[in-house]
């Protein structure tokens, strides 16, 4: 029979998966309450679970929560949406976003073994049985597997280089649609129009060895 204490770690485990779920649903829309659900019933699992392991054995887990109620939630959350409620602007801006961070790939056999152990550990109904092919799908798998966000290749198999940020301000937005293959670079370009916002360098620091550039460091 599971005793109690592995109970409480299943159901921990149980709600991390599902506070997951509910963050990729939500696919970066902000303030998203079932995302905010999920995250109260995965703090009060590892609050449980804490306090199971503290009673029995006198042992923490790095954990540093407290329980919450959702009764409470839902009058904060119900406030917060009204507080932050405003009228958008008569002519709303449109901006564009521009990311480049480069990196270098040490072995490609290795960033191909990360990448599909990526993707053995997302459920993804429409996912073939194909081997990763390359470096481009290896990065994909990746992204798919995280956020989607450039932290998702913060790993041992890719060695981060210098990127930069670029806010444009811009007249037209970008149909993905209408961005043809082989023609990807396109999406990218600026016109005299677009602006530039604002810019954000990422730096980092080099150390020659052997020929290859390895990063010693960083400074954004």
């Amino acid at each position: 029979m599971v005793d109690e204490l592995s109970q409480a770690l299943e159901a921990m485990i149980g709600a991390a998966r599902e506070h997951l779920n509910q963050v990729r649903a939500a696919d970066g829309r902000v303030d998203d309450e079932s995302v905010w659900r999920a995250y109260v019933a995965l703090n009060n699992a590892a609050c449980e679970y804490d306090e199971l392991l503290r009673t029995r054995f006198d042992e923490v887990t790095p954990f540093d929560v407290e329980p919450l109620e959702f009764e409470d939630l839902d009058v904060e959350w119900e406030q917060t949406v009204a507080d932050e409620a405003v009228e958008p602007d008569p002519e709303p801006t449109l901006i564009s976003v521009r990311q480049r961070r480069d990196y270098l790939v040490p072995s490609v056999a290795a960033l191909l073994r990360a990448a599909e152990h990526a993707r053995d550990q997302v459920l993804d109904p429409e996912a073939d049985d194909l081997p990763v092919q390359g470096i481009g799908d290896a990065v994909l798998e990746l992204l798919h597997a995280g956020d989607g966000t450039l932290r998702c290749l913060e790993v041992p198999e890719l060695t981060p280089l210098d990127g930069m940020v670029v806010v444009n301000d811009v007249l037209d937005g970008m149909d993905v649609a209408h961005v043809p293959p082989g023609q990807e670079n396109d999406a990218f370009s600026v016109v005299d129009e677009d602006s530039v916002l604002g810019r954000l360098d990422e730096r980092s620091f080099h150390v020659e060895r052997g020929g290859i550039e390895e990063v010693a460091g960083s400074d954004k």
